[in-house]
């Protein structure tokens, strides 16, 4: 049965939604304030939170923010008041499912329990059948469990099967390459080539003949005719790395391969014709090389036909703890290491702002393998030499910190006053006995007399 939290500090309206929510057949618990339903929602398991946004000390958009974070599968729908719509929108855009103004009927009440119901049930199918999933599409390294990730794989399940132009672009490390290559995994021309070149990585005077091919003679050192990396990806998939990198007079001649399915060799007056699809990806602003004259309009809208926008690791933190499980099993498989993360590990990766984004931590995570004694990483094993300066978050103080420092030596004062009884300490600090449990076993504070 679909169990539902309703949090709000009126009564009757907690009574009134109960009421219609279990004659409806869901399996209904409420919460008085948003500090109980906080409390609620680390004890137990919903899968609808039903609260009220204007509450006291703990408001809605408190419960919002700890539910997305305890429980991210969870649904919140919010209850405003008029003129609170401002913040309605702002609970959507941190992750609610919808929101309901107030007055509102049983049935407009009930017609977005159940889309929100339905949501819930179709994330755990996904969840669920996620390794199924990947084994089909054949995404078995693109690991994640945000937003962003979650829409990129549904666009390229959606793009693949298309010969549509795909423009991929991100930060390095964002994966570019294992999108493009995923794309082609899943298209028609699967069991055709695959064929990459990295832009960045040949000069500008051998790029034409790399790609095109050229004659006999067709310049210094050509004692023999070649057919080009194009000829070579006929009927499959080639992929720019770096398109970027191409000078202007290269780009006028590849926009013209792309338009015209053919190409001509290097010396070579005959053309050739290619069936091949474009997958082009960089880690530049394509707009500011645009107006900067090193990158020509006509081959940037040529390529964005369908485009991938990868965000870098710092903008989806909740994937880092899947790509560390990851890259342990890796390199576990690889050089029959197994090793486990030590304290403080994880939270320091989790924190950390990756410049080199995804590679960077595999880098990290390679490195951490290699060095762990007794099969346990330690944070020096992980922290690059040139990390200092990126993230001091685990040795200079943050907010949380300073928070949490203010918290201990407030719980630490209450408790010696009353010679450690938790519960007259949760009534001098103002909160719930499970609260101030709750803290205390966060900040790892230990009191010598259980209530």
């Amino acid at each position: 049965m679909t169990k539902v939290l309703v949090v709000d500090d009126q009564r009757n309206m907690r009574t009134t939604l109960a009421l219609m929510l279990r004659d409806a057949g869901y399996e209904v618990e409420d919460a008085a304030d948003g500090e109980l339903a906080c409390d609620r929602v680390v004890a137990d398991s919903f899968d609808l939170v039903i609260t009220d946004l204007r509450m006291g000390a703990t408001d809605g958009m408190q419960v919002l923010r700890h539910t997305k974070e305890v429980s991210p599968l969870t649904e919140v729908i919010v209850m405003t008041a008029f003129g609170t719509i401002e913040s309605a929108v702002e609970a959507m855009r941190l992750g609610a499912h919808d929101y309901i103004q107030k007055p509102f009927s049983e049935q407009e009440l009930l017609v977005k329990v159940q889309r929100a119901v339905e949501k819930r049930r179709l994330a755990g199918e996904v969840t669920v059948l996620a390794a199924e999933f990947r084994e089909r599409y054949r995404f078995e390294n693109i690991i994640g469990r945000s937003a962003a990730v979650r829409d990129v794989l549904g666009r390229i399940v959606r793009i693949a099967p298309s010969d549509a132009t795909v423009l991929i672009t991100g930060e390095s490390g964002t994966g570019k390459e294992l999108v493009a290559k995923a794309i082609h995994a899943n298209s028609k021309r699967a069991d055709r080539p695959f064929v990459t070149v990295n832009c960045a990585a040949i000069s500008d005077t051998l790029l034409e003949s790399e790609l095109f091919g050229h004659v006999r003679g067709a310049f210094t050192g050509a004692v023999s005719a070649r057919k080009g990396l194009f000829e070579e990806a006929n009927g499959g998939t080639f992929f720019f790395d770096e398109i970027a990198e191409t000078p202007p007079s290269f780009q006028a001649k590849l926009l013209r391969a792309i338009q015209e399915g053919e190409i001509r060799r290097l010396g070579d007056s005959r053309v050739v014709k290619v069936d091949i699809r474009i997958i082009a990806a960089t880690n530049q602003d394509l707009h500011e090389s645009i107006a900067e004259k090193r990158f020509r309009q006509g081959l940037y809208y040529r390529l964005n036909v369908a485009r991938f926008i990868l965000p870098p690791l710092r903008d989806r933190r909740e994937d880092v703890s899947l790509l560390v499980d990851h890259f342990l099993d890796k390199f576990a498989r690889k050089g029959g290491r197994r090793a486990t993360l030590g304290e403080g590990v994880l939270d320091y990766l989790t924190r950390y702002e990756f410049a080199g984004n995804v590679r960077e931590l595999e880098n990290m995570i390679e490195q951490g393998v290699a060095l762990a004694e007794g099969g346990v990483i330690r944070l020096d094993d992980v922290i690059p030499p040139e990390a200092t300066t990126r993230l001091p978050k685990s040795r200079s103080k943050v907010m949380q910190d300073v928070v949490d420092e203010a918290e201990s030596a407030a719980i630490l004062d209450a408790l010696r006053e009353v010679q450690g009884n938790r519960e007259r300490a949760a009534e001098m600090l103002g909160l719930s006995a499970t609260t101030l449990w709750r803290k205390m076993k966060r900040l790892r504070i230990e009191s010598d007399k259980q209530n």
